[in-house]
Protein backbone atom coordinates (compact mmCIF):
# COMPACT_ATOMS: atom_id res chain seq x y z
CA UNK A 1 0.00 0.00 0.00
CA UNK A 2 2.58 2.40 0.63
CA UNK A 3 4.41 2.15 -2.38
CA UNK A 4 0.90 2.57 -4.28
CA UNK A 5 0.51 5.50 -2.63
CA UNK A 6 4.33 6.51 -3.48
CA UNK A 7 3.77 5.58 -7.20
CA UNK A 8 0.81 7.52 -6.96
CA UNK A 9 1.44 10.68 -5.56
CA UNK A 10 4.75 11.47 -7.32
CA UNK A 11 2.59 10.15 -10.46
CA UNK A 12 -0.14 13.10 -9.91
CA UNK A 13 2.76 15.50 -9.10
CA UNK A 14 4.30 15.06 -12.42
CA UNK A 15 1.07 14.93 -14.25
CA UNK A 16 -0.21 18.34 -13.00
CA UNK A 17 2.94 19.65 -13.99
CA UNK A 18 2.60 18.34 -17.73
CA UNK A 19 -0.56 19.31 -17.79
CA UNK A 20 -0.46 22.65 -17.27
CA UNK A 21 2.85 22.97 -19.74
CA UNK A 22 0.51 21.23 -22.26
CA UNK A 23 -2.39 23.83 -21.59
CA UNK A 24 -0.70 26.84 -21.60
CA UNK A 25 1.60 25.98 -24.86
CA UNK A 26 -1.55 24.79 -26.52
CA UNK A 27 -3.38 28.20 -25.74
CA UNK A 28 -0.31 29.91 -27.39
CA UNK A 29 -0.64 31.16 -30.86
CA UNK A 30 1.65 29.23 -32.39
CA UNK A 31 0.83 26.44 -34.83
CA UNK A 32 3.87 24.34 -34.54
CA UNK A 33 3.43 24.39 -30.91
CA UNK A 34 0.25 23.59 -30.94
CA UNK A 35 0.29 20.77 -33.28
CA UNK A 36 2.88 19.25 -31.13
CA UNK A 37 0.65 19.61 -27.92
CA UNK A 38 -2.40 17.67 -29.84
CA UNK A 39 0.15 15.61 -31.16
CA UNK A 40 1.17 14.17 -27.90
CA UNK A 41 -2.16 13.99 -26.77
CA UNK A 42 -3.49 12.31 -29.34
CA UNK A 43 -0.64 9.52 -28.35
CA UNK A 44 -1.43 8.99 -24.51
CA UNK A 45 -5.19 8.89 -25.49
CA UNK A 46 -5.37 6.15 -27.63
CA UNK A 47 -2.58 4.15 -27.09
CA UNK A 48 -3.50 1.82 -23.74
CA UNK A 49 -1.72 2.40 -20.40
CA UNK A 50 0.12 -0.36 -20.33
CA UNK A 51 1.57 -0.69 -23.75
CA UNK A 52 3.11 3.26 -22.54
CA UNK A 53 3.99 1.24 -19.27
CA UNK A 54 5.82 -1.35 -21.15
CA UNK A 55 7.18 0.93 -23.92
CA UNK A 56 8.96 2.92 -20.93
CA UNK A 57 10.46 0.08 -19.23
CA UNK A 58 11.45 -2.03 -22.46
CA UNK A 59 12.15 0.13 -25.23
CA UNK A 60 13.12 3.78 -23.67
CA UNK A 61 16.11 2.29 -22.06
CA UNK A 62 17.53 0.63 -25.41
CA UNK A 63 17.68 4.13 -26.58
CA UNK A 64 19.78 5.87 -23.83
CA UNK A 65 23.63 5.80 -23.20
CA UNK A 66 25.13 2.64 -21.45
CA UNK A 67 26.19 4.41 -18.51
CA UNK A 68 22.51 6.19 -17.82
CA UNK A 69 21.06 2.89 -18.53
CA UNK A 70 23.24 1.06 -15.82
CA UNK A 71 22.42 3.40 -13.27
CA UNK A 72 18.76 3.65 -13.59
CA UNK A 73 19.19 -0.32 -13.08
CA UNK A 74 20.69 0.41 -10.14
CA UNK A 75 17.59 2.92 -8.87
CA UNK A 76 14.59 0.99 -9.05
CA UNK A 77 13.98 2.00 -12.51
CA UNK A 78 10.65 -0.33 -13.07
CA UNK A 79 8.95 2.05 -10.32
CA UNK A 80 10.65 4.98 -11.84
CA UNK A 81 9.31 4.22 -15.04
CA UNK A 82 5.98 3.31 -14.20
CA UNK A 83 5.54 7.09 -12.22
CA UNK A 84 6.83 8.33 -15.96
CA UNK A 85 4.34 6.83 -18.00
CA UNK A 86 1.29 7.38 -15.63
CA UNK A 87 2.42 10.46 -15.24
CA UNK A 88 2.63 11.79 -19.07
CA UNK A 89 -1.00 9.41 -19.61
CA UNK A 90 -2.53 11.34 -16.86
CA UNK A 91 -1.33 14.64 -17.62
CA UNK A 92 -2.49 14.84 -21.44
CA UNK A 93 -6.45 14.10 -20.24
CA UNK A 94 -5.76 16.50 -17.34
CA UNK A 95 -4.58 19.18 -20.23
CA UNK A 96 -7.86 18.26 -22.04
CA UNK A 97 -9.58 19.51 -18.60
CA UNK A 98 -7.64 22.68 -18.09
CA UNK A 99 -8.21 23.46 -22.02
CA UNK A 100 -11.70 23.31 -21.42
CA UNK A 101 -11.23 25.28 -18.27
CA UNK A 102 -9.22 27.93 -20.22
CA UNK A 103 -12.45 28.02 -22.67
CA UNK A 104 -14.90 29.04 -20.29
CA UNK A 105 -12.89 31.81 -18.42
CA UNK A 106 -14.08 35.20 -20.20
CA UNK A 107 -11.40 35.92 -23.41
CA UNK A 108 -11.99 39.69 -21.80
CA UNK A 109 -10.69 38.93 -18.71
CA UNK A 110 -7.06 37.92 -21.39
CA UNK A 111 -7.65 41.31 -23.56
CA UNK A 112 -7.76 42.81 -19.83
CA UNK A 113 -4.52 41.39 -18.80
CA UNK A 114 -2.70 42.04 -22.08
CA UNK A 115 -3.88 45.62 -21.52
CA UNK A 116 -2.43 46.54 -18.24
CA UNK A 117 0.80 45.38 -19.91
CA UNK A 118 1.16 41.66 -18.92
CA UNK A 119 2.50 39.63 -22.03
CA UNK A 120 0.83 35.98 -23.52
CA UNK A 121 2.75 33.83 -21.20
CA UNK A 122 1.48 36.43 -18.25
CA UNK A 123 -1.75 36.67 -18.77
CA UNK A 124 -2.16 32.65 -19.12
CA UNK A 125 -0.14 32.16 -16.01
CA UNK A 126 -1.44 34.72 -13.85
CA UNK A 127 -4.94 35.74 -14.82
CA UNK A 128 -6.45 32.24 -17.25
CA UNK A 129 -4.55 29.15 -15.58
CA UNK A 130 -5.49 29.93 -12.11
CA UNK A 131 -9.13 30.17 -12.84
CA UNK A 132 -9.09 27.48 -15.66
CA UNK A 133 -7.45 25.20 -12.46
CA UNK A 134 -10.40 25.52 -10.32
CA UNK A 135 -12.93 25.29 -12.82
CA UNK A 136 -11.28 22.20 -13.95
CA UNK A 137 -11.45 20.76 -10.74
CA UNK A 138 -14.18 18.03 -10.84
CA UNK A 139 -12.90 16.62 -13.70
CA UNK A 140 -9.37 16.66 -12.80
CA UNK A 141 -10.43 14.60 -9.52
CA UNK A 142 -11.82 11.99 -12.25
CA UNK A 143 -8.66 11.81 -13.90
CA UNK A 144 -6.96 11.65 -10.45
CA UNK A 145 -9.50 8.58 -9.15
CA UNK A 146 -8.03 7.15 -12.88
CA UNK A 147 -5.00 7.63 -11.72
CA UNK A 148 -4.92 5.67 -8.64
CA UNK A 149 -7.00 2.81 -10.21
CA UNK A 150 -4.02 2.73 -13.23
CA UNK A 151 -1.11 2.09 -10.50
CA UNK A 152 -2.13 -1.26 -10.42
CA UNK A 153 -0.60 -1.43 -13.48
CA UNK A 154 2.40 -1.00 -12.69
CA UNK A 155 2.20 -4.85 -11.66
CA UNK A 156 3.22 -5.60 -14.91
CA UNK A 157 7.18 -4.81 -14.62
CA UNK A 158 6.95 -6.24 -11.42
CA UNK A 159 6.64 -2.57 -9.39
CA UNK A 160 5.65 -4.11 -5.76
CA UNK A 161 2.74 -1.95 -5.07
CA UNK A 162 -1.00 -2.91 -3.80
CA UNK A 163 -2.09 -5.31 -6.42
CA UNK A 164 1.43 -7.25 -7.29
CA UNK A 165 1.73 -7.55 -3.68
CA UNK A 166 -2.07 -9.41 -3.46
CA UNK A 167 -1.38 -11.41 -6.28
CA UNK A 168 2.24 -12.69 -4.84
CA UNK A 169 0.38 -13.61 -1.41
CA UNK A 170 -2.43 -15.18 -3.10
CA UNK A 171 -0.11 -17.85 -4.95
CA UNK A 172 1.23 -18.68 -1.36
CA UNK A 173 -1.45 -18.88 0.48
CA UNK A 174 -4.31 -20.21 -2.14
CA UNK A 175 -6.81 -17.29 0.11
CA UNK A 176 -7.73 -15.76 -3.01
CA UNK A 177 -10.94 -13.94 -1.84
CA UNK A 178 -9.94 -12.81 1.07
CA UNK A 179 -6.54 -11.44 -0.30
CA UNK A 180 -8.84 -9.45 -3.14
CA UNK A 181 -11.48 -9.03 -1.09
CA UNK A 182 -8.74 -6.28 1.31
CA UNK A 183 -7.70 -5.07 -1.89
CA UNK A 184 -10.88 -4.22 -3.16
CA UNK A 185 -11.86 -2.43 -0.08
CA UNK A 186 -8.09 -0.73 -0.01
CA UNK A 187 -8.90 0.91 -3.35
CA UNK A 188 -12.94 2.01 -2.33
CA UNK A 189 -11.54 3.61 0.74
CA UNK A 190 -8.71 5.75 -1.48
CA UNK A 191 -10.96 6.49 -4.44
CA UNK A 192 -14.08 7.49 -2.23
CA UNK A 193 -11.11 9.66 0.09
CA UNK A 194 -9.72 11.18 -3.18
CA UNK A 195 -13.42 11.79 -4.04
CA UNK A 196 -14.34 13.20 -0.77
CA UNK A 197 -11.20 16.04 -1.37
CA UNK A 198 -12.71 17.51 -4.52
CA UNK A 199 -16.28 17.80 -2.79
CA UNK A 200 -13.81 19.51 -0.22
CA UNK A 201 -12.21 21.82 -2.37
CA UNK A 202 -15.46 22.85 -5.13
CA UNK A 203 -17.28 23.99 -1.74
CA UNK A 204 -14.26 25.78 -0.36
CA UNK A 205 -13.14 27.18 -3.46
CA UNK A 206 -16.18 27.46 -5.75
CA UNK A 207 -15.86 29.02 -9.22
CA UNK A 208 -17.86 31.81 -10.77
CA UNK A 209 -17.67 30.16 -14.26
CA UNK A 210 -18.35 26.83 -13.32
CA UNK A 211 -21.26 25.22 -15.55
Amino acid sequence: MLVTLELFIGSWLLAVIFAVLLAGIRALPVRLLRLLVAAIVEYHRNVPVLVQILIWYFAIPQVLPDPVRIWLNHQNSEFLFSMIALALNSGAFMSEDLRSGLRAVPAAQFDAARSLGLSQIGALRYVMLPQALRIAVPAIINQTIFLFKNTSLAMAVAVGELTYRMHEIENTTFRTFEIFMFGTVAYLIFSFSLMGLGAWFNRRYPSAYRI
